[in-house]
């Protein structure tokens, strides 16, 4: 038996933002939204793009990255399912500063610039829950450089998976992460065959669990800290 796919307005209506609009703002919210599909392989949006609005995940897994000039790509993170994504963007004047790729068929809300900044103004509630996003993803990004720099792969793995399991940035997530070990090496820049081991290691130290199609996290605070 097959889940209901979600619908674009039960998507933002179980959003933690949400509880905190009026019903007027929450009515302008579901009039100016509108859905769209990326297939995989796609992009969503591109590094040098016009920021025109606010992007959450209804069902997919995206992968958000960058190339330098010389040819060189570093991931940040994955978005996953009820994730939103480019609130930074808006917040600022001038292009968007990486590309975003669907690793899945995925559908995607777009609340446009206008509604988000209105929201901001307007919404005590929905300005905390944009600071959160702010917070959380700068202390991502330092601990991403943290951990490039001075982990072996095993490690940089297991933080890479560690950060898909941030509540705040990827709310709803369960211990088990429907992902397969391709995905894993797209979202933490390895190869299938070294997240293969990698993995292994991670289940050794008893971690995680592998599945067919998933990855079942067992101890999350050691994921966290896991140094090989």
């Amino acid at each position: 038996m097959t889940s209901t796919p979600i619908t674009l307005i039960n998507m933002i209506r179980q959003t933690a933002w949400a509880h905190s609009l009026t019903a007027t703002q929450m009515a302008q919210v579901e009039q100016d939204a509108v859905e769209r599909f990326v297939p995989s392989g796609s992009y969503v949006c591109r590094k040098g793009d016009n920021v025109e609005c606010w992007i959450g995940t209804i069902d997919g897994l995206l992968k958000m990255s960058s190339v330098s000039p010389e040819g060189k790509s570093i991931t940040f993170t994955g978005v996953l399912t009820g994730a939103w994504f480019g609130e930074g963007s808006l917040l600022k004047s001038g292009p968007r500063q990486y590309d975003v790729v669907a690793l899945r068929d995925t559908r995607i809300a777009e609340i446009p610039r206008a509604t988000f900044l209105h929201l901001l103004d307007n919404s005590i509630g929905f300005n905390r829950f944009v600071m959160t996003l702010l917070n959380e993803r700068l202390s991502l990004f330092i601990s991403l450089v943290e951990y490039d720099r001075m982990l072996d792969t095993n490690a940089r793995l297991a933080r890479c998976l560690a950060a898909l399991f941030n509540p705040h940035l990827n709310p709803g997530i369960s211990h088990q992460l429907k992902i397969s070990q391709e995905e894993i090496g797209y979202l933490c820049g390895a190869s299938r065959q070294r997240v293969n081991g990698a993995i292994r290691v991670l289940e050794d130290a008893g971690l995680v669990r592998a599945e067919y199609g998933a990855i079942t996290v067992l101890d999350l605070d050691g994921l966290r800290t896991f140094q090989g």
